[in-house]
């Protein structure tokens, strides 16, 4: 019998891929929009539904119009950039409510049904950004790890009804997300030298990072899993520098990450 699955941002980038693998094989694929109405390029075999996730009515019309699912995707977020101290807080909480709060609510809607048929997988799409932190995406980072952090915590709790979570961490993808991401900085920051660095360095890696279709062949990879493992990343020279993750002191990863964006070491 046809698995159904349900993808969160499957109008573009990597949503639209997944769902696009995933149609090709055979399995019966909901994805989400804010606009489905508005999608330049459907995919053929779709069925778009709409979600705003900071909407918790619409998250609720969305688990319900979806029905009996089993397997849920949590692709869809924003990306933002800039120094702490010039991000409003209205704007860094409207990020977790998209990025965190959002997904734990369409995860939670679908869980009964889940836990009731015995089986289920859920896959949160997170980025390295979550392993690998970057000075001024402090904000974007923190609501990646979040959601890795619930979907660990979440494992073994549902394991006994059959139900299997994991995140896949995303390298830097050529998705032109950059030119979608929310950018705070102001006029006269002290940190704005050093956040140019970062952003050029940024822009750059962003330039020739990692095709749209190996990245979402791991996610569809995953969901379809028996046994999926907890954390699945790719780009980014990944397997390397997860490795020396497990070797080197957090401090030294901290300073090679900066190091690699063009940022000199520092110590307060």
């Amino acid at each position: 019998m046809s698995k159904t699955v349900l993808i969160t941002g499957a109008s573009s980038g990597i949503g639209a891929e997944v769902a696009r693998q995933l149609v090709a094989r055979g399995l019966t694929v909901l994805g989400t929009s804010r606009a489905p109405d508005a999608i330049a390029t459907p995919i053929a075999g779709v069925k778009y539904l709409e979600l705003d996730q900071n909407d918790p009515a619409s998250i609720a019309r969305c688990a319900e119009q979806a029905g009996a699912i089993d397997i849920l995707i949590n692709n869809a977020g924003e990306s933002q950039m800039g120094p702490l101290e010039d991000t409003p807080m209205d704007v860094i909480e409207k990020l977790f409510a998209t990025n965190v709060f959002g997904p734990i609510a369409l995860t939670k809607a679908v869980l009964p049904g889940m836990r009731e048929r015995g089986s289920g997988t859920i896959v949160m799409v997170g980025s390295m950004l979550s392993s690998f932190p970057l000075a001024f995406r402090s904000t974007y980072s923190a609501t990646k790890s979040a959601m890795k952090t619930f979907a660990d915590a979440s494992r073994r709790e549902l394991a006994p009804f059959g139900i299997a979570i994991c995140t896949v961490e995303p390298g830097t993808i050529a998705t032109g997300i950059g030119d979608r991401r929310g950018y705070y900085i102001a006029d006269d920051s002290p940190y704005r030298a050093d956040y140019e660095t970062v952003a050029e360095a940024t822009r750059r890696n962003e330039k020739s990072g990692l095709a749209v279709e190996p990245m979402a062949a791991v996610i569809v990879e995953a969901a379809l899993s028996d046994d999926p493992k907890p954390l699945y990343a790719k780009g980014n020279r990944a397997p390397v520098v997860f490795a020396l993750r497990r070797l080197l002191p957090r401090r030294a990863i901290l300073d090679i990450i900066g190091r690699f964006h063009g940022l000199s070491k520092a110590r307060p």
